[in-house]
């Protein structure tokens, strides 16, 4: 961050320094955000930072503060969320808590104003005007066309769930409490001002969320007020909050947040069981029994840390070169709990194999490839009773949207698994732009043909050699309707 600024010649130390900061005048012309590709959307949306600049200097490190004198970006982030639209969103079933949640911020803590069961649109415009209350609509996405397609791109982007709410908060009023987040967190300020105060981290890159008492905080670090077309980040752990000033209309902004349980420290105790699966199997070390009564002891024994501290440096060890695919969890939950690809009409051709399969005389390639997994582990079959390992190719093409970042709504996997044998023949399908069918690394012209034949959702053939004539088959980002 920023160091503050020195203190003036008669001694006293002047206010909060902004954060980085940048200004951007208006454009000659249009400036929507580019959706033809992940890496093109991010790069627009933090624009005019380069993404070297932004994950060299600021991810996870500090806050970025883009202010845009921009008429046309403005009206564009007008169009994602407006308070007008809440009364046809009430209109189609929202409900307290899971969708809507109304709350205030008094005397430094938060004041939940939810009612029972279903929204009703003037009760809540009524809290709005009346009781001065900020409504907080979850997961956006999940109706608004414009955010699906956005955060479905930045999945893409950064390979981890990208959820959003919505904060509108009337004049002179404030929703929530100082209080810092477990995600990396981008604000677009959609219509209104907002002013924001942000403070060092009592716990950064934090793990979970928590609220902070404003006495045990200090001066806030960074004070600023946005504007239609602002966007500003800050990292997890950045204590925060906001409010609309007083005497001017009411603020809309959208908080879209990533990262979430995405650490090396999550990625260590997803991987760490299939290591220890894979070298047990291997090493009748690991495979002996503890001490008796081991279980029973209050505290861990000097000899249980002892062999404990030696397996890890085994584990260790056997992970130091290998390029095995681990058995990850999290590539699985990914998979199951994103959006699907952004998509024009009912989405049927996303789910459905159309025209011919691909044979022997074919070349196919991956389509929808940033929305594929593969992952090694062991057979989730309950009644093989061996428990090899297996290769799972998890998909979101048949994701429901309305389902999206909301927790307690059921969902399920969708993918397949294929023997160990099959891995090479898979990565070359992975790695190459279009390869032959006749080619793949496998035994029989059987396996190849089973192989591309048993998931025509995301394969795509690009044509047989017979006569060379192209099929008119969509590529994923043709799909991912710019």
């Amino acid at each position: 961050m920023p160091k503050k600024v020195k203190p003036a010649g008669d001694g006293k130390e002047e206010g909060p320094v902004p954060c980085k900061q940048v200004k951007v005048e208006a454009a000659g012309g249009p400036s929507p955000l580019n959706l033809d590709s992940p890496s093109g959307l991010f790069e627009s949306l933090i624009s005019p930072i380069k993404t070297e600049t932004f994950f060299k200097e600021f991810w996870e490190q500090k806050p970025l503060l883009i202010q845009r004198d921009d008429p046309v970006l403005a009206t564009y982030y007008r169009s994602l969320f407006r308070l007008s639209d809440l009364k046809s969103l009430c209109s189609r079933g929202m409900y307290y808590g899971r969708d809507v949640n109304v709350c205030r911020c008094v005397n430094g803590k938060k004041k939940i104003l939810n009612k029972d069961g279903k929204v009703h649109f003037l009760q809540l415009r009524k809290d709005f005007d009346q009781k001065r209350a900020t409504i907080q609509f979850h997961q956006p996405q999940r109706f608004k066309d414009e955010l699906w397609r956005i955060q479905e791109k930045l999945e893409c982007y950064f390979g981890s769930l990208v959820g959003s709410n919505v904060y509108i908060t009337p004049a002179g009023s404030q929703g929530l409490p100082p209080h810092y987040d477990d995600v990396e967190v981008f604000i677009l300020q959609l219509e209104g001002e907002k002013h924001w105060r942000l403070y060092h981290p009592t716990v950064p890159l934090a793990r979970e969320y928590s609220l902070e008492a404003e006495d045990r905080i200090g001066r806030p670090a960074h004070e600023f007020t946005l504007k239609p077309g602002d966007l500003l980040y800050f990292p997890r752990g950045t204590i925060h909050q906001a409010d609309t000033p007083s005497g001017l209309a009411h603020s809309t902004h959208v908080t879209i947040s990533t990262y979430q349980s995405s650490s090396w420290g999550d990625f260590l105790l997803d991987t760490i069981s299939g290591l220890v699966f894979d070298t047990a199997k291997a090493d009748v070390e690991l495979r002996a029994g503890i001490p008796r009564q081991l279980l029973l002891q209050v505290e861990t024994t000097a000899v249980a840390t002892r062999k404990l501290s030696g397996f890890l440096r085994m584990l260790a060890d056997r992970l130091e070169g290998t390029k095995e695919l681990l058995s990850a969890d999290m590539k699985k939950d990914f998979a199951m709990n994103r959006l699907p690809p952004y998509y024009l009409g009912d989405g049927v051709e996303l789910s459905t194999p159309g025209g011919q399969l691909p044979g022997l005389d074919s070349t196919v390639r991956l389509q929808f490839r940033d929305h594929v997994v593969l992952t090694v582990g062991p057979d989730q079959d309950p009644s093989d009773e061996t428990r090899e390992k297996m290769v799972y190719i998890y998909h979101s093409l048949k994701n429901r949207r309305e389902t999206h970042m909301m927790g307690n709504e059921e969902t399920e996997s969708h993918g397949l698994r294929f023997p160990l044998s099959h891995i090479d023949a898979l990565k070359q399908i992975w790695n190459s732009s279009a390869i032959s069918v006749k080619d793949l690394k496998l035994t029989t012209d059987e396996e190849k043909q089973s192989l591309v034949t048993s998931w025509p959702y995301v394969l795509t053939e690009v044509h047989r050699r017979k006569n060379s004539k192209l099929l008119n088959v969509p590529e994923g980002d043709k799909n991912h309707t710019s």
